[in-house]
């Protein structure tokens, strides 16, 4: 009966565990913090590039989400890659636009941004952004721009297998092998799906390009290596000269406003060959 009664506690404080968010108390102050200067913004703010820019000069880490014994849903506002930059700053833009202002508000909308109808399971996280872009036009927070063409001219078809083929090079899976086969579902959900998107060599400065991207929309850099749809993404900012790109970036090992253009950008990495567009509602 004894242990009985202790499986059952620790089995239910696991899920307990499991369901708390993991932040340390900068990153709830921080975001407290954020979200009292964003009630001071004005009407006309475009709230993701305000947001982008709060967030600029923190560390480039990679993998932070990875390094738990379990998935939780981890908040940290110290360090960032990519991804978990773009959904740091989304859910501090709805929730200014809401009208929210607790950490817990912030954590509930960071949970819906980043896993399959809000469920807190490692194959149910958006690892792949054309599932996360799925899933956010579900809840009415996106909307990915597929037109005009030009300059939409391109069209991506989905093969995705990288994750289940490599599942070494991802600590989650090496612990947990038994979540392949839930990655590799995951893989096939969306297999053959199409996308309009614009070859980098045709990124202009002009006003077609600047009537179709807009400040505060989020780029996904299509790629050309085997099982993957994107290898990078960011927020489109339009300068001057053209349109670059804030984002967390490895090459500065931050958070930056790229100060080259996108296209010049990307001619430096020969395996990008195209930006998908979202349009934050």
């Amino acid at each position: 009966m004894k242990k009985w009664f202790l499986f059952y506690f620790l089995l239910c404080y696991s899920i307990t565990l499991a369901a708390q968010p993991q932040y340390t108390r900068s990153d709830s102050l921080k975001v407290m913090r954020l979200l009292k200067t964003g009630k001071a913004f004005g009407q006309d703010e475009n709230l993701m590039v305000r947001f982008a820019r709060e967030l600029k000069g923190l560390p480039y880490v990679g993998k932070t989400l990875d390094r738990n014994a379990n998935e939780r849903l981890v908040v940290n506002l110290r360090q960032m890659d990519c991804t978990t930059y773009v959904e740091n700053v989304l859910a501090l833009a709805i929730c200014t636009r809401k009208g929210l202002t607790t950490f817990r508000d912030f954590c509930r909308q960071l949970q819906l941004i980043r896993y399959r109808q809000g469920h807190v399971s490692y194959t149910d996280r958006l690892h792949y952004f054309s599932a996360w872009i799925e899933d956010n036009t579900r809840l009415g927070f996106v909307r990915e721009v597929q037109a005009p063409n030009p300059p939409f001219t391109a069209v991506q078809t989905l093969r995705l297998n990288y994750m289940s083929r490599n599942p070494h090079l991802y600590p989650m899976l090496v612990r947990h092998p038994g979540w392949v086969s839930g990655i590799a579902d995951m893989e096939q959900r969306l297999e053959g799906l199409t996308y309009s998107y614009i070859p980098k060599q045709e990124i202009a400065n002009d006003a077609l390009f600047r009537s179709t991207i807009h400040d505060g929309d989020i780029i996904a850099i299509t790629t050309s290596r085997e099982g993957l749809d994107t290898s990078h993404i960011g927020i489109a900012v339009w300068h001057a000269d053209g349109l670059h790109m804030l984002n967390a970036s490895t090459v500065h090992g931050r958070v930056v406003e790229e100060p080259m253009l996108l296209k010049a950008y990307m001619k430096r990495h020969p395996s990008q060959v195209g930006i998908r567009i979202i349009h934050v509602l």
